[in-house]
């Protein structure tokens, strides 16, 4: 069964599809990869595809609901207001475009956060997260791919330097990796 591995033929053909295959990837790769980075940076839960800008504001003191309402939507350098809900403690919560703050009834200080999405990067997460309609299939296409590139990889080297000789150790400790990770876990 082993011949055919050796096959000079077999092995033309693997080298072609590894590599028109591999060019056909580098969007894809560049797509997980670049997410993947990012992905592995979140720090608490914070999302690089959203740039949160956070701010305050004072107002005047003791505003009813109403009045919150009206004094916000007439100051046009603060965000959109969607609605105005009590919060207990005497504080009102506002639900902003984008964002949310508290009004303190007291005080009058309003703190309040607005998220605006990084275009570019929420879409690329979105694809890694496969929450784009029909990429799924695109998503399986290139974990088959890359099943491949493992595989194929494995024959591209000759002699001294190829997987039976040197290269088996490289092998064994890739495969080890994830082994060991898995194990301390």
């Amino acid at each position: 069964m082993r011949w055919w591995i050796n096959s000079p033929e077999f092995v033309k053909w693997v080298r072609i599809i590894h590599r028109d295959l591999g060019y056909l990837m580098v969007g894809v790769c560049l797509v997980y990869g670049v997410s993947g980075i990012m992905l592995n940076r979140m720090k608490d839960g914070k999302d690089m595809a959203h740039k949160v800008r956070k701010s305050h504001v004072a107002l005047d003191k003791e505003l009813s609901r109403e009045q919150l309402t009206q004094v916000w939507s007439n100051n046009p350098g603060l965000p959109a207001l969607n609605r105005v809900m009590n919060s207990g403690d005497r504080k009102y919560q506002i639900m902003l475009k984008g964002g949310i703050g508290v009004y303190d009834v007291p005080t009058g200080e309003v703190q309040y956060e607005v998220s605006n999405k990084r275009a570019l990067v929420y879409w690329i997460n979105r694809l890694h997260y496969n929450r784009v309609r029909g990429w799924s299939f695109m998503a399986d296409f290139f974990a088959v791919s890359l099943i491949f590139f493992a595989l194929s990889g494995l024959l591209m080297v000759k002699g001294k330097n190829s997987v039976l000789k040197r290269g088996k150790w490289y092998l064994l400790i890739g495969l080890l990796i994830p082994v060991v990770y898995i194990l301390l876990s």
